[in-house]
């Protein structure tokens, strides 16, 4: 955690610099069985490409709006901080026929196609693969991103004051995200080092602070979790012991 911390892309600044080799985010899909492991400084390098995919490549512009068509995944996560480094507003779920950019997941590419502006699929596959075959009229992520640089900065980064992000109705700046997820983790008792899987989906406020941004905002970490209908009690409870969970939220 960083009092001086101001706006959403601060937080992983900090993460980065207090430790930038502990595990930040880990992901499970119990459909697939897949399980990924990212520390500070991975995480940030991702954030960093797709920073450089949103900035240089498709020439996104602090301000313009992206709806964000996509599940509580590690990639989301990725979107989520790298439209904050450029000052993107994301909306969640948005309507992509108003919006400049849509990046869309595999079960979300017919809605997708609404968007005039610049359109991304991403497949979702384990260890972030690309598409067999890529989807017409769009840009397949996964072949895109590797060739940005791993650092990034923004040409015109974005202040505490600019709007940020719209989940559910509500919308909120920079600042107001910050302000928001501190207080999130000061409800669910979360400090340094506390570890919280979630169980929620992205599509809520509640769901964004629990799987991503209120332990952050503390200097914690996320066990964040998909397609767990699949597995009984004993196998969740055996998941929090093994992953360290301190807190839980779904």
């Amino acid at each position: 955690m960083n009092i001086a911390d101001r706006t959403p892309a601060d937080l992983l600044r900090s993460a980065l610099a207090a430790d930038p080799g502990r595990p930040l985010l880990t992901y499970y899909d119990d459909a697939t069985g897949e399980r990924v492991e990212l520390s500070a400084a991975t995480l940030a390098n991702w954030v960093a490409k797709t920073g450089g995919l949103l900035q240089d490549q498709l020439s996104v512009a602090r301000g313009e709006r992206l709806a964000l068509l996509l599940p509580a995944h590690w990639q989301t996560a990725v979107w989520l901080l790298a439209c904050a480094a450029v000052g993107v507003v994301v909306e969640v779920d948005g309507d992509p026929a108003e919006a400049d950019v849509v990046v869309a997941g595999p079960d979300r590419l017919d809605a997708a196609r609404a968007c005039s502006g610049e359109r991304i699929a991403l497949a979702l596959r384990p260890l972030g693969g690309r598409f067999p075959q890529p989807p017409e009229g769009f840009a397949d992520y996964a072949v895109e991103v590797p060739g940005h640089p791993d650092t990034f900065a923004a040409y015109d980064p974005p202040g505490p004051d600019d709007p940020a992000l719209v989940v559910a109705g509500r919308a909120l700046t920079g600042g107001e995200l910050l302000a928001a997820a501190r207080a999130d983790a000061a409800e669910r008792g979360l400090g340094p080092g506390d570890r919280l899987m979630s169980l929620a989906d992205y599509d809520t406020w509640d769901g964004l602070a629990a799987g991503l941004y209120a332990p952050l905002a503390v200097g914690g970490s996320v066990v964040l979790c998909r397609n767990t209908d699949r597995l009984d009690v004993a196998a969740l409870a055996a998941r929090r012991e093994s992953e360290r969970v301190t807190h839980f939220a779904h």
